[in-house]
């Protein structure tokens, strides 16, 4: 069922506090300052979809705000990160030093578990959809590429992404729970494609020849995760460079070959295991897919990257579902 609040009803003296509360609870806490005089209209409704938390804001100028404060207490284990469609007026985002213009048809990204800022100069309308962290399955330092960032809606899987979010939040579908999970599992797809399509342009510094190569290679790891001899010897064959080259190649990218082989299908194992759907293969079969060949050698290093057995992940997807 939608939550449905607006200021409507509310005595102008109190609209702005009333709005800063119905925010609080469509989306995440945050402070509100108008960016005018006069009564203050707003309205804010918000629905769930699987474990997506899908909501549409349409309100008058103002500057949003999540800061320091608000993140104490917080755990760190509901994260999310938020993609919003501009779909009317425009906005500037600022988070982690990073400052983006937000037009009409634009995507922005910002990640609730750091502060941020979103300045409205007029009115808008903007479609929020919260991804929580765990379901994504992706590296930090790949999600910070991202995050406090504007995406053009008009190319690449940033026009899927735009035309799939706006058609979704435009009506959300009744459904039973297993397709609610899947509509949900394709919006956490497509958003992981669109930061794997991006990666490579922005993590590419100019004029080395070897970062082009490294490119290459982990493209090839990317491609080859589910066969169990993928190992750097194999790498490094199919590249015609020796393992000590290659080895040199990531002396600058703060993980070894071999580790970001496992690393990479940790990160497909997990986010296939945290989907609740009936027809989701075993945990071993999820492990020989992505190249695991000995289950206990599965077992344990999943544990030591995620905390937990990878049973108990899969277990544990409920706990992606937002509160409150």
């Amino acid at each position: 069922m939608a939550l449905v609040l607006t200021t409507a009803a509310v005595p102008d003296g109190e609209r702005l506090a009333y709005w800063r509360d119905a925010l609080g609870r469509a989306l995440v806490p945050m402070a509100v300052t108008a960016r005018h005089d006069g009564p203050f209209e707003g309205r804010v409704s918000s629905e769930r979809l699987g474990y997506l938390r899908i909501a549409t804001v349409e309100a008058d100028a103002q500057r949003l705000s999540r800061t320091p404060a608000h993140l104490t207490g917080a755990d760190p284990a509901v994260a999310c990160v938020a993609v919003g469609v501009q779909t009317a007026g425009t906005a500037t985002l600022i988070q982690d030093g990073r400052r983006a213009f937000v037009g009409e048809g634009d995507l922005m990204v910002h990640d609730t578990g750091r502060p941020y800022s979103l300045d409205f100069p007029g009115r808008f309308t903007t479609h929020v959809v919260h991804l929580p962290r765990r379901a994504l399955g992706l590296p930090e330092e790949d999600l910070r590429r991202v995050t406090g960032t504007s995406i053009a809606g008009t190319t690449g899987f940033g026009a899927l992404l735009v035309n799939f979010l706006t058609s979704l939040t435009a009506a959300v579908p009744p459904c039973a729970p297993a397709v609610a999970t899947r509509l949900a599992t394709g919006v956490v797809d497509l958003f992981a494609t669109l930061v794997e399509e991006r990666t490579p342009d922005d993590a590419t510094p100019d004029g080395n020849p070897g970062d082009h190569l490294v490119l290459r290679v982990r493209d090839h790891i990317d491609r080859h995760l589910g066969d169990p001899g993928l190992s750097p010897q194999t790498v490094a064959a199919a590249h015609h460079i020796s393992v000590r080259y290659l080895h040199r190649l990531f002396e600058g990218e703060d993980i070894t070959v071999a580790r970001l082989i496992q690393r990479r299908r940790l990160e497909r194992c997990a986010r296939e295991l945290h989907r609740p759907d009936g027809t989701a293969p075993t945990v071993s079969a999820v492990a020989q897919r992505w190249g695991f060949a000995n289950p206990a050698h599965f077992s344990r290093v999943f544990r030591a990257a995620y905390g937990r057995s990878p049973r108990e992940w899969r277990g544990a997807w409920d706990e992606l579902l937002p509160t409150g």
